[in-house]
């Protein structure tokens, strides 16, 4: 191998050569290709992502490699190279992927009817960076790598060619102009508009608990049905029950702090009850709507106001009436943008402009706390100082220490493990044959959801790398937790602590109970369903979806595998051709953690009283014999562990799927991350000091440039 820097356009060069690749085992080069990366990573961290690709081009057998690849490398670069990288992209496109696409794909995927699959790359030739082909491409680069596409009986492409089309997709983000992308205009979750009565109030979350839960791998919603608007509106009655006192009552100390001290508009500087309530409008709608409200936004509480006097209401049930219309308002439901912004102001560049500082407070607090910004993020604001980096460093940090920053495994560690699904209510609810496993009470279930959220939030609280997640040596146990690891006569009663483990098996997420008990069936494991969540989860991998004509193993002949392990089972599944490319992937991953049963106790036999094979092989070569050789062939890939945690973070943080401008902004994250080893407070404050989390793109901008 011979690295060359600087190569063209400045740009570090790397040119692979192999002379005799017929001849070079497939271990030794993989041997090769860790140990490249390996010293990449140590000595030239702008060359991390190189290092990666190398990792992930020579993880095939060496049969398949060709004789000789000259790779241009356009990774772990700044995005001010994006003009060439830009360019190369584009030739690349035109020379490349456009050829492929008319041989293979057009026959079938174009644009006429019937579609197959509803994929069309008709128009995607035309604007291949458009955000609505980015799934396609993705669905492509799988299947095509994965031999499912083109199909049998059509006409095949080359490895070789099949190769050049894989090598489409690390480009296709150069294509995007530089965009942070739009201010997500989205509706308060459940929890946290929970948490932001709370903190307004003082009333108990409990107060929306009649709001229906939000359902998981949806993305943030941004709709209200008038079923919706009644919930608020009873909720907002009950808020002013609790804390605005009838008339003829002794007033609450959160009426007397949020009205004034008198219950009469006298006793304030305003020369009127009118003016009075306007002042308090103001006030109460700075909080609530976490800035200062617009003189028009006064005009309309006031008007509620006025409503409620024009009906004799007492004064205080006036300003109450005017605070449920703050409480039902959008502006208090919604994370909006700010209303001033437009191409022509001052800091507009080509219809991008930087959040204001109260949009920032907003979408900081939200991220950590899931609730609304406090007093020193709103005072940081008014003095126009948050967007500072050393500021807003500082900021994250102290939300972080914070113990309400417990917030950011609620909303969106549990999500990303799945261990949601294991105390939701209704259908998202995870369930188990209570014959077969009885030990799922609630309890139960509370303590694996309690084991992964103090394990994550140790894993940020010691700025650990994000690898931990995968090779960690403790957990979180209490008794009824115990039980499951086998250590009930070690670790006792209700409370929770950290456990050192003894055995290679345990530690991190792979082999966590709830995580496990979430991956599988009612009534058994599922080495699919956890080969899919280690790939999707940990390492961020795509995995197609199933062809819909596939049978289920539920449907194989009982006589016939009345004897079968699971894991036999699945490999007779596997000999459809069909199935074969995903499941060489995905199955020794699964089996590899069979002797976890479904609630995550260890076994050596399954449920036919068959021993348990836990051994495999993954693509590349890498061999493992167990749990404690799988968990260490995926720690090695740490890098990708940490990119995915990188990804699904920022997607969560932004309330939008990732796309175009935002792969460039994680490739960025990435090679600024890698000196410090990928650890969580990094990459937190990474992800809050990223271009698209500071900036937004104004749409009336692109709607007029577009005409």
């Amino acid at each position: 191998m011979r690295l060359t820097r600087p190569g063209r356009h400045g740009l570090p060069e790397l040119r692979v050569e192999i002379a005799r690749a017929n001849l070079m085992a497939a271990e030794t080069a993989t041997e090769m290709a860790t140990e490249m990366s390996d010293k990449l990573c140590k000595e030239m961290s702008p060359l991390v992502p190189v290092a990666a690709a190398i990792r992930r081009l020579l993880q095939i057998p060496a049969a398949s490699l060709w004789l000789i690849l000259s790779l241009t490398c356009p990774c772990g670069l700044r995005a001010e190279n994006h003009d060439a990288l830009k360019a190369d992209a584009s030739q690349y496109f035109r020379d490349q992927v456009t050829p492929f696409v008319k041989t293979y794909c057009l026959p079938c995927h174009r644009s006429e009817r019937p579609t197959r699959a509803g994929v069309n790359f008709t128009p995607a030739l035309k604007t291949p960076e458009h955000a609505a082909f980015t799934e396609n491409w993705k669905k492509a680069d799988v299947r095509v790598r994965a031999h499912d596409m083109p199909p049998k009986g059509a006409k095949q492409p080359s490895d070789e060619e099949r190769q050049t089309f894989a090598g489409w997709l690390p480009r296709l983000k150069y294509l995007s102009d530089k965009d942070p992308g739009p201010f997500v205009i989205r509706r308060l979750t459940k929890t946290e508009y929970a948490n932001t009565l709370h903190d307004l109030f003082g009333v108990p979350p409990s107060i929306a608990d009649s709001l229906p839960d939000e359902v998981a791998g949806q993305g943030y919603l941004n709709s209200l049905s008038p079923l919706q608007l009644e919930q608020y509106l009873a909720i907002a009655d009950n808020v002013l029950r609790q804390i605005v006192a009838p008339p003829g009552k002794r007033r609450t100390e959160t009426e007397k702090r949020l009205f004034g001290p008198s219950s009469k508009p006298a006793g304030r500087q305003a020369a009127t009850p009118r003016q009075a309530a306007r002042e308090i409008a103001r006030s109460l709608a700075r909080k609530a709507y976490r800035r200062p409200p617009t003189e028009a936004e006064l005009d309309t509480l006031v008007s509620t106001f006025d409503l409620g006097t024009r009906n004799k209401l007492p004064y205080q049930q006036a300003l109450g009436l005017m605070l449920k219309g703050i409480l039902v308002s959008p502006q208090f439901l919604f994370i909006t943008p700010a209303g001033d912004a437009s191409p022509g102001t001052a800091k507009s560049v080509g219809g991008i402009t930087p959040l204001d500082d109260y949009q920032l407070a907003s979408r900081l607090s939200y991220f950590l706390w899931a609730t609304m910004p406090d007093a020193e993020l709103m005072t940081l604001a008014d003095r126009g100082e948050l967007h500072k980096p050393p500021v807003l460093q500082a900021q994250t940090k102290r939300l972080l220490d914070d113990p309400r920053s417990r917030a950011l495994f609620d909303g969106f560690g549990a999500q990303w493990l799945g261990v949601q699904r294991l105390n939701a209510g209704g259908l998202q609810r995870q369930t188990f044959d209570p014959a077969l496993f009885p030990q799922m009470t609630p309890a139960l279930r509370q303590a694996m959801y309690d084991e992964a959220r103090l394990f994550f939030q140790s894993i940020v609280r010691d700025n650990e790398p994000a690898v931990r997640f995968v090779n960690s040596t403790y957990t979180y146990l209490n008794g009824t937790l115990a039980a499951i690891y086998g250590l009930e006569n070690t670790v006792k009663g209700p409370e929770m602590r950290r456990v050192a483990l003894s055995d290679s098996n345990r530690g991190g997420v792979l082999s966590m109970p709830g995580i496990l008990a979430a991956s599988s069936l009612p009534n058994r494991t599922s080495a699919v369903k956890r080969g899919v969540w280690v790939l999707e989860q940990v390492l961020g991998e795509h995995v197609p979806a199933p062809p819909p004509d596939v049978p289920a193993l539920d449907k194989q002949d009982p006589a016939a595998v009345a004897r079968l392990t699971l894991r036999q089972r699945t490999e007779l599944h596997r000999t459809n051709p069909v199935c074969a490319n995903c499941h060489q992937i995905l199955d020794p991953i699964g089996f590899g953690l069979e002797k976890f049963d479904a609630i995550g106790r260890w076994r050596e036999r399954d449920t036919n009283g068959e021993a348990i094979d836990s051994s495999g092989e993954l693509p590349g070569g890498k061999r493992f014999a167990g749990p404690a050789d799988l968990k260490a062939i995926i720690a090695e890939r740490n890098r990708d562990v940490a990119r995915n945690l990188v990804e699904k973070m920022l997607a969560y943080a932004l309330g939008r799927k990732l796309d175009g401008y935002d792969e460039i902004v994680v490739d960025d994250l990435m090679s600024d991350l890698a000196g410090d080893g990928y650890r969580m407070r990094a990459i937190i404050t990474g992800v809050v000091s990223s271009y698209p989390f500071n900036y937004r793109r104004i749409e009336a901008s692109r709607s007029v440039s577009a005409r």
